[in-house]
C-alpha cells in the first residue's frame, strides 16, 4: 500500500480478514436477476502491460505472447460458451494486423468487440490530437475486421482520470456510445475516487458520454477495488461476490462491471523481467484464475456492456452527471491499493 491505513480500513485490505467477514455471502444474491452484470476482457499481448511499458522485449518473446494470447482468449470463449454467457472484449486495435481471426471468432460467438486503444498506451502519454488519431485508428480497424460498429471503449490502465478528463470530449466526438475506464478508487496508477460507483454521465469540457465504472465494494467508508485483475487473483472470491451483492442491492441502476485479461489465465507463460514488487503484482494468483472464473460464470447472469449501455441511454436523464475534468470534490474516503492492474 502507498499509505498507512489503520483500524477498520486496514482490516478491509486484509484478504484473510475480508474472507472471515464475508463468510456466508451467497454466490448469487437474492434478487440478482434485476441487476446487470458485465464480464469484460481487456485483450492485449502480455508484453503490452503497463508494468512492462519501459522494457525492451525481444521480438521472439513478443510473438510468443501473441500466440499465447490467442490460445488463452479462445479457451475463454469456450468457457463462456459452456456457461451460456456473452461478454465484452475490449481489444487493442493493433491486434487486427496480427490476429484478425481471433477478433472475428469473438464477434462470431456473439460477444461485443470494443476498443482498448490502438497500441495500449496510457492516455497520459498522448496529446489530445494523438488520442483522437489513436481512437479513430483503433475503431476503424476493429470495425473493418468484424464488419460492424464498435460502441465501447476502455482506456489502457483505466487512464481516464482527472488529468486526462479532456478525453471525454474526444470519445464523444469519435462516436462511442459509452466508456468503461473510470475506476472510483485511489490507486498509484489510476482512479477517480470521488466518481459515482454506478453508471453516470461523464461530463467533459463541452461533450459528455455514458460511463460504466468498474465495480467497487464499499466497506468501512472505503471504496475497495474488487472488479477483477489483480484483485480477482489476490482476494478471496467472497470479496468480489460482496461487491456484486452491493451493486444488485441498489434501488435503481444496478450494474456491476468486471474485468479480466487473457494473460491472467496462463500460469505457464514466460515471465517478464520485472522488479520484485511489479512481478508480485503481475503474477500473484494466476494459477487459480481459471477455476474461479468458471465458478463465477455459473453463478451469475452476465450481459454485454453494449446492451446495458443501450438501456441506460434510454433513461439517461435519470443518471447522475459527474465531471471528470478539474479538481475533485471529496465525497468520502477511497481506499489506496497498490495492487496489480
Amino acid at each position: 500500500m502507498t499509505r498507512s491505513l489503520v483500524g477498520p480500513a486496514l482490516a478491509a485490505l486484509n484478504p484473510a480478514a475480508l474472507a472471515a467477514k464475508l463468510v456466508g455471502v451467497p454466490p448469487a444474491p437474492a434478487g440478482v436477476t434485476a441487476a446487470s452484470f458485465v464480464a469484460s476482457f481487456d485483450v492485449e499481448e502480455h508484453h503490452r502491460i503497463e508494468a512492462a511499458a519501459d522494457l525492451v522485449v525481444p521480438a521472439a518473446l513478443r510473438r510468443e505472447y501473441g500466440r499465447r494470447m490467442d490460445l488463452c482468449t479462445r479457451r475463454l470463449l469456450d468457457d463462456l460458451a459452456a456457461a451460456g454467457v456473452t461478454a465484452t472484449f475490449f481489444v487493442v486495435g493493433d491486434i487486427t494486423r496480427t490476429r484478425p481471426g481471433l477478433i472475428r471468432a469473438i464477434h462470431a460467438a456473439g460477444h461485443e468487440v470494443g476498443s482498448h486503444s490502438w497500441d495500449h498506451r496510457r492516455i497520459h502519454r498522448l496529446t489530445p490530437a494523438e488520442f483522437r488519431d489513436d481512437l479513430r485508428r483503433s475503431k476503424d480497424a476493429l470495425e473493418q475486421v468484424i464488419g460492424g460498429p464498435v460502441y465501447g471503449f476502455r482506456a489502457p490502465t483505466f487512464s481516464v482520470v482527472r488529468q486526462t478528463g479532456w478525453a471525454v470530449d474526444i470519445l464523444a466526438e469519435c462516436g462511442f456510445l459509452y466508456d468503461s475506464s473510470v475506476f472510483p478508487v485511489r490507486h498509484d496508477r489510476y482512479g477517480v475516487p470521488d466518481a459515482p460507483r454506478g453508471p453516470f454521465v461523464a461530463a467533459g469540457h463541452a461533450r459528455d458520454i455514458l460511463e460504466l465504472p468498474l465495480l467497487t465494494y464499499r466497506v468501512a467508508g472505503l471504496n475497495l477495488p474488487v472488479a477483477g485483475g489483480g484483485y480477482f487473483r489476490l482476494f478471496p472470491p467472497a470479496v468480489m461476490r460482496a461487491g456484486l451483492r452491493q451493486a444488485a442491492a441498489r434501488p435503481a441502476l444496478a450494474v456491476g462491471i468486471l474485468y479480466f485479461h487473457p494473460w491472467e489465465f496462463d500460469p505457464d507463460q514466460p515471465r517478464l523481467p520485472l522488479g520484485r514488487v511489479a512481478r508480485w503484482r503481475t503474477y500473484v494468483g494466476v494459477g487459480r484464475t481459471t477455476a474461479r472464473l468458471r465458478e463465477l460464470l455459473r453463478a451469475y447472469p452476465f450481459r454485454r456492456a453494449v446492451d446495458v449501455a443501450r438501456e441506460l441511454r434510454a433513461v439517461e436523464d435519470s443518471l447522475p452527471r459527474f465531471s471528470v475534468v478539474g479538481e475533485p470534490k471529496e465525497r468520502g474516503r477511497a481506499v489506496t491499493v497498490a495492487g496489480a492492474r
